[in-house]
């Protein structure tokens, strides 16, 4: 008789201890309210956060931007946890193909050579390479670029188009910002880089510097993913979908374009 009570005292402890761990658990990380259970599976997003508006560090170290709430958005629907790696650009797919990172997303330009390496989603954002110069230069167009210094963000598409510029002497930066910065002190005679990014660095010195009418080339950009990952690839494709139709994309952009805050200083 003994035995038995302490039998069931035993079994009433371990159902005890079963109710709490079955019991709610979102109040216990604040997820209620976007239906995220307390483990959720991480999506971690290789970026470089020095490409305002698209991503950017605010004064008190978080990360903002366009890519980054719509990975955010994207997060929010799908019940995961973003985690932004902020990394070098032209360490971007290498870390997605090692599977450092799930995806790269960066203001990324879907090209031909990337293709042979990584597997891109349905673009999301259509873009522009421009040219930068100060005011009153003699460079007016692209072919005014030959045998010119060229300042350019290493590993970006305005890297392999100005490379291709023939005579061009190529400074290569690993911030957008620090090729803007040698433009203003005259070591650079142009910066070729993304529309929107160019946007705010000249807003920040629009008495010194301008953007040339004439774009070097239209581009797409896109989410990288390891190839073979079909099953994140086409939830991305699903959401980015999502975004563009019900307007979240819409806003998150009108939130951040041709704003001269995002621009780093």
């Amino acid at each position: 008789m003994k035995k038995m009570t302490s039998f069931a005292f035993l079994l009433s402890i371990l159902m005890s201890l079963t109710l709490i761990s079955c019991g709610p658990t979102e109040k216990d990380t604040g997820a209620a309210d976007v239906g995220i259970p307390r483990h959720v599976k991480k999506l971690v997003m290789a970026t470089n956060a020095e490409f305002p508006p698209f991503e950017f560090k605010a004064e008190d170290g978080s990360f903002q931007g366009i890519d980054i709430e719509i990975m955010q958005a994207i997060c929010k629907a799908t019940g995961r946890e973003l985690v932004v790696e902020d990394i070098a650009f032209d360490s971007i797919i290498p870390a997605v193909n090692s599977g450092k990172a799930d995806c790269g997303v960066a203001g990324m330009t879907v090209t031909e050579d990337r293709l042979r390496n990584i597997d891109f989603t349905t673009p999301y954002y259509e873009a522009f390479q421009v040219i930068v110069v100060v005011k009153g230069s003699t460079i007016q167009g692209t072919d005014d670029l030959k045998g010119k210094r060229i300042g350019v963000q290493t590993g970006t598409t305005g890297d392999t188009l100005a490379s291709d510029i023939e005579g061009a002497d190529m400074n290569r930066f690993s911030k957008g910002v620090d090729a803007i910065v040698a433009l203003t002190q005259n070591k650079v005679d142009a910066v070729v880089i993304d529309n929107e990014p160019a946007k705010a660095f000249v807003a920040k010195n629009a008495d010194k510097l301008v953007i040339l009418e004439e774009p070097l080339t239209k581009e797409s950009y896109a989410m990288a993913v390891k190839k073979g990952n079909d099953e994140l690839l086409a939830l991305l494709n699903k959401q980015i979908e999502r975004i563009k139709t019900d307007g979240t994309l819409d806003v998150i952009r009108a939130k951040y374009e041709g704003t001269a805050d995002a621009a780093a200083e």
